[in-house]
């Protein structure tokens, strides 16, 4: 109980002065594939030497610093310590192009950058005239310094000036980090979303803190745990709980930095053995049905299911394979960033696996609501709206009609940076944030979604129409990797990447593909309403373009 007063009591800077001091001598973090371990205490060092490097480098509290790469330690060190000296941390997404880069970038007014060799490489200098240097994170050397710049020269002499300002080394009294008050903003956070237009999201101590309080109480990580970050940590869901709230709690994280395909994730699970899992329903939903699906499929295992008792033995032994695969230790894994497929969450809660799911989005930092108690979970729902936040539907009836779900609390962030336009028309006249989702509302505060607003189909006859949960069902038929149901000429159509992997392994050749598209509509066509039958499936020869959330970006295929 002291540890959860000191996380509530502390404003959000100061929750990693005292991790750091408490934790010194615990793992801290490493990066997959290498024998070097940074401790709580090796992880205050650096940051106390970045410190040192923004204060000679003239770097102003709220001032923003820009950091590109891929999850790894030298990233988070570097965030954090930004964040603590009390400058604005501006994160972009490794897979952004050079010119989103350079602009986002320059809209942030970003003074430095922290950039991976390899993306440095693709970026021109004279396109950010206002970088005082780039700093690479490999080993914090200097890539570019801009003319009249001391950078290079700070940082041959880091050590003796660390040595100077420590003369009887560096220990626990020695962290002291920024006071500035949780209503300053921390994190700078550039998203595309899913409109194609990327803003700036303004994000507080204090909206972080929301999300931390409640992560300490309902997610329940420990000293010493271990975790293994996949997620982009330039997105605020992976960043939130693999990083952020991990660093509070003394958990060991593993940073992947290495794209998360089904064989590298096993064999890092195997390796790391996390207690907790952080995910979006895509990993999850590959496991069922390339692992799980094919077993359902066997006639023994299809017969036995039948059988009372059998039944459970059975689903025993697939929640025991599915936590092994997970490296054996996991008691719990979160689901969010995108809506999970009914049918693998049927198939989780019948085998009693130990999972649960939340809604959020980059602009509340990112949770809105979230339900860690299995008894308390609503079947496809996205759980309870945190104590922190209120939710509405605008509908006429909450809990029965869909409505555009809308939100404010203490998670809802300052605003759009350099955009009040964009900042006024997300939220209300009366100050509540529009969420371009479309969900539904019980008397308990369970949030149900059914798709986004701009998606929604209005039927000729008048039905809503939410392509979503069309996709859902379709992307469990056979050869389907991914779907994208649109309407054209008042007829609905879906566009399917096939499985090309499930394709060459049961030997139908890709001239049989149209055959079996056909067999998948009519069976689809069979689950569905009348109003939601789709008149024909194209193949798609490529996977669709996504969002860091790993959602389709439908407005890049609605001329199709």
């Amino acid at each position: 109980m002291e540890n959860k007063k000191k996380n509530t009591e502390k404003t959000f800077i100061k929750l990693y002065e005292r991790s750091f001091a408490e934790n010194f001598e615990l793992h801290a973090m490493n990066d997959f594939g290498s024998s070097k371990v940074f401790t709580y205490g090796d992880v205050a060092r650096q940051v106390a030497r970045l410190h040192i490097l923004f204060e000679e480098c003239r770097i102003c509290k709220g001032e923003k610093i820009s950091i590109i790469g891929k999850n790894s330690s030298r990233w988070a060190i570097a965030h954090i310590a930004t964040i603590t000296y009390g400058a604005v941390i501006v994160p972009i997404l490794h897979d952004f192009n050079a010119n989103d880069i350079a602009h986002i970038v320059n809209h942030s007014d970003s003074v430095l950058l922290f950039s991976a060799d390899s993306i440095w490489e693709t970026l021109n200098e004279n396109s950010m005239p206002e970088l005082k240097g780039v700093i690479s994170l490999t080993d914090y050397r200097m890539l570019y310094q801009r003319e009249g710049e001391r950078l290079n020269e700070i940082l041959q002499n880091l050590d003796e000036k660390f040595d100077i300002k420590y003369p009887n080394g560096f220990g626990p009294t020695n962290i002291i980090y920024s006071n500035q008050p949780d209503s300053d903003m921390v994190v700078l956070n550039y998203t595309s979303g899913t409109t194609g237009f990327s803003k700036g999201v303004m994000i507080s101590g204090a909206n972080l803190s929301g999300n931390m309080n409640f992560a300490h109480t309902d997610i329940h990580l420990q000293k010493g745990d271990r975790m293994l970050s996949f997620l982009p940590l330039a997105h605020t869901y992976g960043a939130a709980f693999d990083f952020f709230y991990a660093l509070t709690e003394g958990v060991h994280t593993t940073y992947l930095g290495k794209t998360p395909a089904p064989k590298i994730l096993l064999q890092a699970f195997a390796e790391v053995r996390p207690e907790v899992v952080i995910s979006v329903p895509l990993i999850f939903e590959k496991i069922y049905k390339n692992m799980i699906l094919p077993m359902l499929g066997k006639r023994a295992i299809s017969l036995a299911l039948n059988v009372p008792v059998l039944d459970n033995q059975i689903y025993a032994q697939f929640r025991r394979k599915l936590i092994s695969a997970l490296g054996g230790k996991c008691r719990l894994v979160v689901i969010g960033g995108a809506p999970f497929n009914n049918e693998v969450e049927d198939f989780f809660l019948k085998i009693k696996f130990p999972f649960c799911v939340g809604y959020g989005m980059t602009e509340c930092a990112p949770l809105i609501s979230f339900e860690a108690d299995p008894s308390e979970f609503i079947p496809h729902s996205c759980g309870k709206v945190l104590p922190c936040m209120e939710v509405r539907i605008d509908s006429e009836d909450p809990q029965s009609i869909a409505g555009e779900i809308q939100t404010r609390g203490q998670n809802v962030m300052i605003g759009y940076y350099k955009n009040q336009t964009a900042t006024n028309a997300v939220f209300t006249e009366d100050g509540w944030l529009h969420t371009g989702d479309l969900g539904t509302i019980d008397r308990k505060k369970n949030l149900s979604i059914r798709g986004r607003s701009k998606s929604m189909i209005l039927s000729s006859s008048g039905q809503n129409i939410y392509p979503e949960e069309i996709e859902a069902k379709l992307n469990n038929l056979p050869f389907v990797m991914e779907s994208l149901v649109l309407e054209k000429g008042n007829k609905l159509i879906a566009l399917v990447y096939p499985d090309y992997e499930s394709l060459a392994q049961t030997g139908i050749s890709h001239e049989d593909l149209p055959l079996m598209m056909e067999k998948n509509k009519a069976d689809l066509n069979n689950m569905v309403a009348s109003y939601e039958k789709i008149s024909t499936i194209q193949l798609y020869p490529n996977e669709f373009e996504k969002t860091p959330k790993k959602s389709i970006k439908r407005y890049l295929y609605s001329n199709i």
